[in-house]
């Protein structure tokens, strides 16, 4: 692994610290405490490298269709929960770098930067991190009920992890402090939502804080196989109303999940209908914005080349629920309808999660799974629900980086030209639901 020097401005930190502290560590200071490559992650230390077991089993596991991205490393710092400013500078004295820049579990903050020798940029982003413990108003806590595999997710530890990939990467500078003042975007959903942490799986939630600057916080609460009620009961969103904050919002995908269900009250017009309302109630409690976005089309073509419905009365049943408590609603739904149908039969494999056997280490079989996206479909989905926003006219979309250009789904970019380094974590099981 390529050597990084950093230094450690301020680190005040402990396991008992109340309050979040500010890391700042800037490799160009010749006076700088260096962090070697044995400076590895502790709890004690406080910051440090880490996975790098991973990293390098990930490299001996390479194939020819699986490459990892020669340099890749993460590096963790131990904070409270709450949302963090990252100031990042990328480049190098003595290399040419192009570095892509991703926090906790695979969230896409910088992509493909392209610096000269000598050349340094320098990005800032909000990253929200979070644990399983609920903080309630009476001084008590609780406990989000997390899955088996959710134990090992970046997400949920406590640390804020940084990955930093790339064809070349190349980091100078990087500072971590705490930030209150800006909007949280929270997302609940489930497996076409969430931070999927391994390749080649990806979904939207991961890829939409790409398109915003520093005065936006995404906060990614959904998990694969979630229904609107089984998330609730987990706590996942007690645990989102005792962060929310007046002027957040509160964006709910569901659906995919939620058709399957087959205990008493079960139903697009019953239980469903009646979680989605409850979502609504405690975000307005708390002045929070409530949005819908209608779920995610399967990709099930049929003779003539269209979409099939799959999804029953679900996607109507939220928008009755829309209407009736005059809830903004982003039609997911249709936007990927005509993405999936632009793209065709074959092409539109190119966005799930379709790749032959051995594409990648230990995987005997074809994937061939027409509901989970991959890096691609996952970005493309993105920027529908950024245009989703738009036409909202939601304030937040101020805060859109500059890069950001509108999408049409019925002009979707060119596949071919979508470039992503693959990370060391990968799972050859697809995530729960279909």
């Amino acid at each position: 692994m390529k050597r990084l020097i950093l230094i450690l401005l301020t680190l005040n930190f402990s396991l008992f610290a109340l309050r979040a502290q500010t890391f700042s560590f800037d490799g160009r200071d010749k006076s700088a405490t260096q962090v070697k490559p044995t400076d590895v992650f502790s709890v004690e230390k406080g910051y440090g490298y880490d996975f790098q077991d991973v990293v390098a089993e990930a490299y001996k596991a390479q194939t020819e269709t699986f490459r990892l991205s020669n340099g890749v490393f993460y590096f963790s710092v131990a904070v409270p929960d709450g949302n963090y400013k990252v100031t990042v500078t990328v480049g190098s004295k003595k290399n040419v770098g192009n570095t892509t820049v991703r926090a906790e579990s695979r969230r896409l903050f910088v992509q493909n930067a392209i610096t000269k020798k000598g050349e340094f940029k320098t990005y800032s982003f909000v990253v929200n991190k979070r644990n399983t413990i609920i903080n309630l108003p009476d001084g008590k806590t609780d406990k989000v009920r997390i899955k088996k595999r959710e134990e090992t997710k970046l997400n949920w530890d406590d640390k804020l992890t940084i990955e930093v990939n790339g064809d070349a990467p190349a980091i100078s500078s990087l500072k971590i402090e705490p930030v209150d003042n800006v909007p949280t975007l929270w997302l609940c959903g489930n497996s076409t939502v969430v931070d999927q942490d391994y390749e080649p799986w990806a979904s939207w939630g991961q890829m939409i804080t790409r398109w915003f600057d520093d005065g936006v916080a995404v906060g990614n609460y959904a998990e694969s196989g979630e229904t609107a009620t089984s998330f609730i009961g987990a706590g996942r969103l007690k645990k989102i109303v005792s962060l929310m904050k007046e002027g957040d919002y509160i964006f709910m995908e569901f659906g995919h999940n939620d058709q399957k269900e087959k205990r008493s009250g079960s139903g697009a017009y019953y239980n469903f209908a009646y979680a989605l309302k409850q979502f609504v109630d405690e975000a307005r409690a708390k002045g929070v914005t409530p949005i819908f976005v209608t779920p995610t089309q399967r990709r099930a073509f049929d003779k003539e080349g269209k979409i099939q419905e799959t999804h029953a009365n679900y996607p109507d049943a939220m928008r009755w629920v829309a209407k009736d408590l005059n809830v903004p609603v982003i039609e997911l739904h249709d936007m990927t309808r005509t993405f999936f149908e632009t793209l065709g039969i074959e092409n539109s494999k190119r966005a799930l999660v379709h790749y032959p056997a051995g594409t990648y280490p230990g995987q005997m079989k074809a994937f061939e799974d027409n509901t989970h996206f991959n890096p691609y479909g996952a970005y493309e989905i993105s920027k529908m629900i950024v245009e989703g926003m738009k036409s909202l006219n939601l304030p937040v979309v101020k805060n859109l980086r500059p890069e950001y250009t509108s999408f049409d789904a019925s002009h979707p970019d060119d596949w071919h030209s979508f470039h992503w380094n693959d990370g060391p974590f990968i799972d050859i099981i697809k995530p729960d639901g279909n």
